[in-house]
């Protein structure tokens, strides 16, 4: 992250500033229903209002994607409920794998017959938003008690899909610059989730074996960092998905045993620091989201806005209802799926940090650029703000936290 003028990467006194409301938006969210997540984003929009133009931050896509998302990611997976994991993935395989694609499919076919923009960059749009971040959502589950097997699959499928997400996106990226057929478009996109699940799996087998040659818990949480961002790093340098192999570390970590390779204490050890990293991080990637969304480049991607967002939705509830619950009538795996299971995982579909990441990164001189910038930041808004905060009402309506009393 770095200031204009050549002022050079994140100061002290901006990380100290940032970590400093962080946690005064943590103690106002206790007494607020107002989702952690999005109460961040709000403040960093009002302090980058608050900034004079030639003071304005400019955030580098490689902090959010290289720095913050693999310690999130690995946090997560790493605390994921491998029992709960179990029982959801066919759903969350769904969601995670066709249902992208079915979300960024839509949303190219609207933009690009409602507004004009040309196929393959409504394609990049469409596969810039179609990974789901529900951040905010799944801190709200935890703070009304919803089932653990309905935060499991929510936040093993924005797992899963910011990978594949990422996947799409590199795909449609490179389309931009040479043809790409149907065919080749596929097989890379196989090719690239299996080789960084591998990747993912290798390195955290490497992990759990050097971890059950210790008992001393400072170097345990540290070989769970390296595992994390230099896991990260290699399927990056090998133009793999970073953010898969990341996952997949974390979730072998979670799955070996007690009392080799990871005691009990060890574990708990490990979580609380990883907790503190997360809460970190967390706070960081949705302030500094706030501080880019440039409220000029809303106005002028207005109508791009609306259309991608309505299309987006439009491929959630296919991939949800559709493929999720008319399939699993069909035919019933990992247990029954009721209805309000399905209308909270419907409405948990929030877009955050990767979509910010992706966004930045696109090349300077791409046409449209500003454009499709002003789009994703837009729908990552709209998410956040009416998703977002209505998430516990969903939740609360739906039944799910009376089937999961009775």
């Amino acid at each position: 992250m770095s200031e204009p003028h050549g002022a050079g990467p994140l100061g002290i006194e901006l990380f100290v500033v940032l970590l400093g409301i962080a946690a005064l938006v943590a103690l106002a969210t206790r007494r607020i229903p107002v989702p952690y997540s999005v109460a961040l984003v709000l403040a960093g929009l009002g302090l980058g209002a608050l900034l004079p133009d030639q003071q304005l931050v400019t955030v580098d896509s490689e902090l959010i994607l290289a720095v913050l998302l693999p310690g999130l990611v690995f946090e997560a997976a790493y605390k994921m409920d491998v029992g709960h994991l179990r029982s959801a993935f066919p759903m969350v395989s769904v969601m995670a794998a066709p249902g992208v694609l079915v979300t960024a499919g839509l949303v190219a076919v609207a933009a690009n017959v409602l507004t004009g923009l040309d196929l393959p960059t409504a394609f990049l749009l469409g596969a810039i938003v179609s990974a789901t971040d529900p951040v905010a959502v799944v801190a709200l589950f935890k703070r009304i008690g919803a089932p653990g097997r309905l935060a499991t699959a929510v936040e093993a499928e924005s797992l899963l899909n910011d990978g594949t997400g990422v996947v799409l996106f590199a795909i449609a990226l490179r389309a931009l610059a040479e043809p790409v057929t149907l065919a080749d478009g596929v097989l890379s996109f196989v090719a690239t989730v299996a080789i960084s699940a591998v990747l993912g799996l290798v390195a955290g087998r490497v992990a759990g074996f050097l971890l059950g040659l210790t008992d001393d818990h400072l170097l345990e949480v540290t070989i769970t960092v390296v595992g994390a961002y230099g896991t990260y790093l290699l399927a990056d340098r090998l133009h793999q998905s970073g953010i898969i192999a990341t996952v997949v570390v974390g979730l072998v970590l979670a799955s070996l045993s007690s009392p080799k390779p990871i005691t009990h204490h060890a574990r708990e050890v490990i979580g609380e620091t990883w907790e503190v990293i997360a809460f970190l991080l967390t706070a960081l990637t949705f302030l500094l989201m706030g501080l880019v969304i440039s409220p000029a480049l809303l106005v002028t991607a207005a109508p791009l806005i609306a259309v991608a967002f309505v299309a987006m939705t439009a491929g959630r509830a296919i991939s949800t209802y559709g493929l999720v619950g008319i399939g699993s009538r069909i035919r019933p795996i990992g247990g029954p799926i009721s209805t309000g299971f399905l209308h909270v995982v419907f409405w948990s579909g929030l877009r955050g940090a990767i979509a910010v990441a992706l966004v930045l990164s696109l090349p300077a001189d791409m046409p449209n650029r500003d454009l499709v910038t002003g789009a994703v930041y837009g729908v990552v808004l709209i998410t956040l703000l009416v998703q977002g905060t209505t998430a516990g009402l969903v939740v609360r309506r739906s039944g799910v936290l009376e089937a999961a009393a009775d």
